[in-house]
């Protein structure tokens, strides 16, 4: 079976500056293994957003497995995962809480029924000066892209892997389950989202707009370009949640994603320490006593 999307090898190795990408060989997902500093100990991540893989429930296999030779890893499971949170306390003892509510998109359901009022109006009007369109050749668009997501980068102060880089999207637009999806204005691109496509779920990756689109309210075209592109392509079309740690119903983002839709599914995330006296090490060597996971990670 081909990797596809955030399962993809492609996907891992697009974050590479921020860890050594390790298969899991059971489960068949990936890690991202780091360097922990002034330490010759290394822990690992999964990959930026979700973690995803071919086989959820021998995750604790590839666990037991690496024993000692990371101290700790660190993930929020794909919400779609075929697991349950008995699982998920099993495989992630040391800790599983939850970290977003992902606005999902039921495609079985009438878009219609499922969007506000609101959203139908700025549906419409956006529709008089945006057009929409596939994009056949995802990496010949990677120039105009990275200008639209700077743009987004620079808005809003991303910073981190939530930033990407250049050459984290040129492996991106090239990894299998890339759709990426544009809206123009009098042929001029003022705005683009990728989404990533895997088994029975479109993932909302990143979306950027140039002055222009965010003026048009190119967003609200796009989006429901997106669904009805995805309509007869997937189960559950996944939004995402709202930047940061934070849920908050005040949020614009929020409100936003709320509009296509109220139903929800729980992000979750866990950890494992797979060195206990390498853990505890680096805990009284920082002096941590916070409740962040792993405590060691918050001195840096």
């Amino acid at each position: 079976m081909q990797e596809l999307g955030y399962a993809c090898s492609a996907y891992a190795e697009s974050l590479s500056e921020f860890g050594t990408p390790r298969k899991l060989v059971e489960s068949g997902g990936w890690i991202l293994e780091r360097s922990i500093p002034d330490s010759p100990l290394r822990d690992a991540i999964g990959c930026y957003p979700i973690f995803s893989c071919a086989d959820w429930s021998n995750i604790h296999l590839d666990f037991d497995k690496l024993g000692n030779d990371l101290v700790s890893v660190s993930m929020v499971p794909d919400p779609f995962g075929d697991y349950d949170i008995a699982y998920l306390r099993e495989a992630f003892r040391d800790r599983v809480t939850p970290f977003k509510q992902h606005y999902v998109v039921d495609m079985e359901r009438s878009l219609g029924d499922m969007i506000s009022r609101h959203h139908k109006v700025a549906i419409r009007k956006a529709q008089r000066k945006i057009q929409t369109e596939v994009c056949v050749e995802p990496l010949a668009f990677l120039d105009e892209w990275i200008a639209l997501h700077q743009n987004l980068v620079l808005k809003h102060n991303i910073t981190g892997v939530r930033a990407f880089s250049r050459r984290a999207f040129e492996q991106q637009l090239q990894t299998p389950g890339i759709v990426v999806l544009v809206a123009k204005h009098d042929d001029e691109v003022v705005g683009a989202q990728l989404w990533i496509q895997h088994s029975k779920v479109a993932f909302g990756h990143v979306l950027a707009f140039s002055d222009i689109g965010y003026k048009l309210g190119a967003s609200y075209a796009l989006y429901w370009f997106a669904l009805n592109y995805f309509s007869d392509k997937v189960r559950w079309c996944d939004l995402g949640g709202v930047a940061g740690n934070s849920d908050s119903a005040s949020s614009g983002l929020h409100q936003f994603k709320e509009g296509w839709t109220t139903e929800t599914r729980t992000a979750y995330f866990c950890g494992r320490i797979l060195n206990a006296s390498g853990y505890k090490e680096l805990v009284d060597k920082n002096a941590c006593t916070t409740d962040f996971f792993p405590a060691y990670r918050q001195a840096f």
